[in-house]
């Protein structure tokens, strides 16, 4: 039937055109406004869409004001913000990853300060002969998740949504204001100033008395358990979501005698039970501090090593483990007595 009334396929499609035109140019006015908004949702056509009676709607028109009002605004702000908020940001982290390659978690167990001040305080209660408590594997896992928690919301969450103008501006440093190491490392140089309390507003003094809790809660803490606070410290859980990064790593190969021996868990100073299971790089848990004292124990040759790309840094030695059980159990306790109160002895 079309092909009676259109021979060819060029004189109908120039016929579609004449409708199509009559429709677009006088729609709107033969049509109606009703007509003419359906139209114009349907037909991405090019007729001018400032012509308030035409029947259909050019897409170039909305490109070009959403390009004009809205893009390119949007990446003059993305100028400013790329200057002022994305370079100095890769900045500070690529600095991060470049100490990290080297270190990688190495720091939280040979350079904080804080980690430092724990120890030393763990090294004084053991020559007061004061009982030493540890993290079973059935209750170890109560407390390995706080330090993710505090990571999302005192470092992350809470600055975030101060800077967006939803929380205080006074939550832009939460952690900050909490943290430990602030008040160890202010006090070491004889300045007290940092643990006096803040009493402008409800937040700052809930922030300081806080800090100042956490603090006295580390500072006796340390006297009976090894490294309390490195447990929930948010620096750990951003290091641990790197650490697979860093040629410098823990390695543990599978051997024999582990199931039976259980030297190297009672070593950790962060209760990591697993290095004595786990082998290969499962044993580079992400609590690990990369202190050593499991290598440093391991009874075996070359069980438990400290590698940097692929080369050994450290490994486990028969012989280094004899002189060092001679000064210090693998718990920490020294051999050569205490210097005030005599050791508690576990009840059996």
């Amino acid at each position: 039937m079309l092909k009676n009334i259109f021979p060819t396929l060029g004189r109908f499609r120039f016929t579609v055109q004449i409708i199509m035109l009559f429709v677009t140019v006088y729609g709107g006015a033969l049509l109606g406004t009703y007509t003419v908004d359906r139209l114009s949702q349907a037909l991405p056509s090019l007729s001018c869409a400032f012509d308030k009676q035409t029947g259909d709607h050019c897409i170039l028109i909305v490109t070009q004001h959403q390009l004009h009002h809205r893009i390119g605004e949007a990446l003059t702000k993305a100028k400013d913000i790329t200057l002022k908020v994305f370079i100095p940001t890769l900045m500070s982290v690529g600095v991060f990853f470049m100490f990290f390659v080297f270190l990688n978690k190495a720091f939280c167990g040979w350079v904080c300060p804080l980690g430092t001040v724990q120890e030393l305080l763990f090294r004084i209660g053991r020559r007061l002969g004061r009982p030493l408590h540890q993290f079973e594997p059935n209750n170890i896992g109560r407390v390995r998740p706080v330090k993710w928690l505090m990571l999302l919301v005192l470092v992350l969450g809470l600055p975030l949504l101060a800077g967006m103008g939803v929380a205080s501006n006074e939550l832009g440093d939460p952690y900050c204001q909490v943290c430990p190491s602030r008040l160890a490392t202010t006090l070491l140089t004889a300045d007290a100033e940092q643990i006096a309390l803040r009493t402008s507003t409800g937040i700052n003094f809930f922030l300081g008395a806080a800090g100042n809790a956490l603090f006295g809660f580390m500072i006796i803490a340390a006297l009976a358990a090894r490294q309390p606070f490195c447990r929930i410290c948010p620096l750990l859980s951003w290091n641990a979501m790197f650490q697979k990064l860093s040629p410098m790593r823990l390695v543990k190969r599978q051997h024999e005698k582990c199931e039976k021996c259980g030297v190297c868990e009672k070593a950790c100073p962060m209760d990591i039970h697993e290095i004595a299971r786990e082998h290969g790089k499962q044993a580079f848990h992400e609590d690990c501090t990369l202190c050593g004292r499991c290598a440093e124990y391991c009874p075996d040759d070359d069980v438990i090593q400290i590698k940097f790309f692929g080369l050994k840094l450290f490994g486990s030695s028969r012989e280094y483990y004899k002189k060092r059980v001679k000064k210090e159990s693998p718990e920490g306790l020294p051999k050569g007595g205490v210097i005030w109160l005599k050791p508690v002895k576990a009840e059996k």
